[in-house]
């Protein structure tokens, strides 16, 4: 998993409320099992039209937001079901950090699992954020995960909170594969001692 330290990029504005994971990543996109690929369907039934063809008024169609690492949303984003295609899908896209109010707990977890930081902001910090990601190509935002703040187009600082061990795992890049080899030593040990105490086992 690749680390999560500092991002600097586009931030898209999504003004939705109650962004379930249906509209993230539509079930026909869930045929596979595979992470890449999938940032085609990231909100596909609000990025193309029933022809196929792009709705350019969706916000990622918009040239100013086709290359957007950051999304700003609504509040309860990632809702409905645990598919965990949905955060497979922004980060397939491109989205590395998702700022809201709040989360669905098993979006928000699946995020960390994944590269992505989820970032909880009171409403009215939302609303500065917004406000700055409506600005199109000007619409950078700085987050420093070390620091732990966010950082507008203005240079105004928003401090933002995270679980500590949350944090650990995005800085260095641990998913469960990569916490558990972390410990690969020690397993090594174990069952080397094991061998030896219980050779019939």
């Amino acid at each position: 998993m690749d680390k999560f330290v500092k991002l600097t990029g586009v931030a898209a504005p999504l003004p939705v409320v109650n962004v379930d994971t249906d509209m993230i990543i539509p079930k026909d996109y869930l045929k596979t099992i595979k992470r890449t690929g999938l940032g085609t369907g990231l909100f596909a039934e609000a990025r193309y039209k029933e022809d196929g063809s792009e709705n350019a008024d969706f916000v990622l169609n918009k040239q100013a937001y086709r290359n957007a690492q950051i999304l700003v949303a609504g509040d309860n984003f990632g809702c409905g079901s645990s598919r965990e295609h949905a955060p497979w899908a922004l980060l397939d896209f491109g989205i590395r950090c998702v700022i809201s109010t709040s989360f669905a707990d098993i979006f928000y977890n699946n995020c960390f699992k994944n590269g992505i930081l989820p970032i909880v902001v009171s409403q009215s910090d939302l609303d500065k954020l917004m406000d700055d990601a409506s600005r199109g190509s000007n619409a950078v935002l700085t987050v420093d995960l070390e620091a732990q703040e966010i950082t507008g187009p203005d240079g105004g600082k928003i401090a933002f909170e995270i679980d500590a061990f949350k944090r650990h795992c995005l800085l260095n890049g641990l998913d469960d594969i990569g916490l558990t080899l972390e410990k690969a030593t020690s397993i090594s040990t174990f069952e080397q001692s094991n061998a030896a105490q219980r050779p019939w086992a």
